[in-house]
Formats: structure tokens, sequence, C-alpha cells
């Protein structure tokens, strides 16, 4: 196991103090750093007014900082600047360590979702055996659930070329197998003695599907 990460929230409202705590555990034994960094929140906002949203998202208006502070505390919340390059400032009135770990978890899914799409490439001759066929047709089932797309190529060699449609076939019996997992973004093409399809993670977009229906 390699480390962990704790997050740790202060209690006290004039500043609440956002401590990362990472522990690294090695063979020689176990360690630890602390960082902290201070984010100005309640007493450590320093503009005289703010553009206030309150805890129902309702917009206030522009009120003096202090008016918003004592509104803070009257309702047991904390004042947080969510865009303080604004003019004014945007403040809300949160619960701040709720609020935090929301942002924290939203980045995580951002980061999950940009999650660059490799192009990933299987090659089948026209006359593959049972058993291989379903080898290859796994690993595209697999790169195709893992978010990829795939290029299945047919390689034609010799008098091979003299019988393309068995590629044709075998790529669309790709297609029909896979459907639900995968769609046939890229048609069957030939390139060289290469016969070239491209699939594409999911389900056929709408628009495409009409499209397909209506030129078959």
């Amino acid at each position: 196991m390699r480390g962990a990460q704790f997050l740790l929230y202060t209690r006290d409202r004039s500043l609440r103090t956002l401590v990362l705590f990472r522990r690294r555990w090695s063979s020689a034994g176990c360690g630890g750093e602390v960082i902290t960094k201070d984010v100005p929140i309640n007493e450590r906002i320093r503009v005289r007014q703010v553009r206030l949203i309150d805890e129902e998202g309702t917009q206030v208006g522009v009120v003096d900082t202090r008016q918003a502070l004592q509104m803070a505390r009257e309702r047991e919340y904390d004042l947080v600047l969510v865009s303080p390059n604004a003019v004014p400032p945007v403040a809300r009135l949160l619960d701040y360590g709720k609020w935090r770990y929301e942002q924290q978890q939203a980045e995580k899914e951002a980061r999950k979702k940009a999650k660059r799409t490799e192009l990933k490439s299987i090659k089948l001759r026209p006359k593959i055996e049972a058993h291989d066929y379903n080898v290859k047709l796994g690993h595209i089932r697999r790169f195709l659930e893992e978010g990829h797309k795939v290029k299945v190529t047919i390689m034609f060699r010799g008098r091979e070329m003299a019988h393309q449609e068995l590629g044709t076939r075998l790529l669309e019996r790709i297609g029909k197998d896979l459907e639900g997992i995968g769609f046939v973004e890229m048609r069957p093409e030939m390139l060289g003695r290469d016969m070239n399809m491209v699939m594409a993670p999911g389900s056929r977009p709408a628009a495409a599907q009409a499209q397909a229906s209506a030129s078959s």
C-alpha cells in the first residue's frame, strides 16, 4: 500500500483550515506530513461588500460583509467566497466542510470523464477459426467497455483479395455481436490490402441511427 490521504477540517469558525494529511508506508516504517491551506472565509473575508446567496440558493443581493457574517452566525453557516474575482465578489452561506467535500467529489468525477479515449487496434484474417474469433471479440468488448474506440482490421493476403465479401461479412458479424456495447462508427472500407472498421463505445446516437436507416 503506497499511501493514503485524510482530509480534516478545524472547528474554528473564524478560520477553517483545510488540512491534508498524507501518510506513506515503507519497509523502514511509516511517516507522514501535514500540508495546510488557509481558506479565507468568515472573518477572513476582507472585501467591504459581497453579492450574497443564502443557504437555499436565493439571491439576497449586494450587502455589507459584516451583515452577511451576522446572517451566517445566526443561521449557523459559514460565509464562503465562491467567486472572489466577480464584481462584487459572490459569497454563499454554506456548511464549508460539506461543500468542500462535494467540490472534491465533483472534481474527481470530472477527471474520470476527461480520461483520454484511445484508438485500439485489433487485426484478424478473413478465414478465422471460431476459438480465435471469440478471443478477438473478447478483446474488442473489453476495449469498448473501458471507453475506447476500436479499429478492427481484416488483413487479406494473396488470392484472398478476390473474396473481400468474407471480410465484410466478418466485420458485420462483429458489429452485430457487440450491439449494446458498441456501435459501428466507420463502416468497413478497403485501404490497400486491409479492410478497416471503427467501433465506438455505447449506443449509436439517434441522429446517426436515423441517417443509417434512411440510407439502407
